[in-house]
């Protein structure tokens, strides 16, 4: 599944992080003074820009410039010590959908920038505190058009990249199938695991895959936001007054939800596994039996295929009680945010604009916390899948000691 799209799975996995970590850090503690020294303007002077147009202020292009330099320095490094038929892809690739998804991110910042001013406009002229043209209207929804057509221009093109992107990690994982088929043609369902097995791991890794990356970069861009908006909360119910109210509440909330639906479902993985080998048997009768007139007999069948009924219906009854709960949760969450903010709306310390900046970001930073709620179901069917290619991939003798050069490589 990753020897044949990355380089040294392991080791490229901890590379990645270490790299990754290092220049954040190098971002966040001498960016700004990097910057400068190269002559971007990253100290610009008035107010923040709000619209488009940050996308291509010297900000954000001294970001495009560092982000750029540091995949090239990564990749440069694993092209020379550990050449790979898919590096392109593999690297250059997944950087390309970090670098968009965190873009997205980054959109989603703008339009919180826009929530302040405009719900700050609609106040002013809902209490007529001040006067408040219809041109003066039409222009904050001309500038938050601006920031969508941007977000649906690169969502499309990284949903489309996205796309690519995964099918070739599919057509590495089948050649590298195909060159060992010698060794794997005699497990169950070989042929079940080489295309439908390798097929669903690439597409739920398309789905999956796309939306962790999109939760972490959320959270890198909106938790400063999120602490910066903490400033208008002094205190959290029954809780009191405390440091950073709103990343707190986020962070306590999202872990309770995760830790309980993690505990209810912690029978889901196992059941979906053997789910698929009680599905695989009965197909594997019935395959046999178009050749063979001796296979398939009638109570052969019907034994078969009351294990499945059985194991579908464990796991709908497994179903059943996790999604009780996990409905229970979600339905709740969409008041936490309320409930969090109730002593600073009910004492009159914030205005409509920036709580909806709050709302919008508190709710941003938690959906991120959130990912293993949200993606619970996914994430079961992607373990069972692993553990169904883990185990055929077992079949291959002296595993670690295989290059990679020995499977065909496809170029479509």
């Amino acid at each position: 599944m990753f020897v044949s799209f990355f380089p040294r799975p392991l080791v490229f996995a901890v590379s990645a992080v270490l790299w990754g970590a290092f220049a954040i850090g190098i971002w966040y503690t001498f960016g700004t003074q990097l910057g400068e020294l190269l002559g971007f303007l990253v100290q610009a002077a008035g107010p923040k820009t709000v619209g488009a147009a940050v996308f291509w202020s010297p900000q954000f292009l001294w970001f495009y410039l560092y982000f750029s330099v540091a995949v090239g320095l990564f990749a440069l490094a694993w092209m020379l010590l550990s050449p790979h038929p898919y590096l392109r892809w593999s690297i250059l690739g997944s950087a390309l959908i970090l670098f968009s998804s965190y873009f997205q991110v980054l959109v989603s910042v703008a339009i919180n920038d826009w929530y302040g001013p405009f719900y700050d406009l609609v106040q002013a002229a809902l209490s007529k505190s001040e006067p408040v043209t219809l041109l003066q209207f039409y222009l904050q929804l001309a500038t938050f058009a601006e920031i969508a057509l941007i977000a649906v221009t690169v969502g499309v093109l990284t949903r489309f990249f996205v796309s690519h992107y995964i099918f070739r990690w599919r057509t590495a994982m089948n050649d590298y199938y195909v060159a060992h088929w010698p060794l794997l043609r005699t497990v169950e369902g070989a042929s079940q695991r080489v295309q439908e097995d390798a097929m669903r791991f690439a597409t739920s890794m398309e789905g999956l895959g796309v939306n962790l990356v999109d939760a972490i970069m959320t959270l890198i861009a909106f938790l400063p936001v999120l602490v910066r908006l903490s400033s208008s909360v002094t205190e959290l119910p029954l809780i009191g007054a405390i440091s950073y109210p709103l990343v707190v509440a986020a962070l306590l909330w999202a872990t309770f939800g995760t830790a309980f639906l993690a505990l209810i479902g912690i029978r889901l993985p196992g059941l979906e596994f053997h789910n698929q080998r009680v599905e695989a048997a009965y197909r594997k009768e019935l395959v046999f039996g178009e050749d063979n007139p001796a296979r398939a007999k009638p109570l052969t069948l019907v034994e078969l295929y009351a294990a499945v009924r059985r194991n579908y219906f464990r796991v709908y009854l497994n179903y059943m009680y996790f999604n009780v709960a996990r409905i229970l949760y979600l339905q709740t969450d969409n008041i936490f945010p309320y409930i969090v903010l109730a002593p600073t709306i009910v004492a009159g310390k914030i205005t409509l604009g920036p709580m909806n900046q709050i709302l919008n970001a508190f709710s941003q930073v938690r959906s991120s916390f959130q990912y293993l709620v949200n993606s619970w179901p996914q994430i079961v069917e992607l373990i069972s899948i692993y553990k169904r290619l883990r185990a055929f991939e077992s079949r291959i003798d002296d595993r670690a000691e295989l290059s990679i050069e020995i499977f065909t490589i496809s170029r479509a």
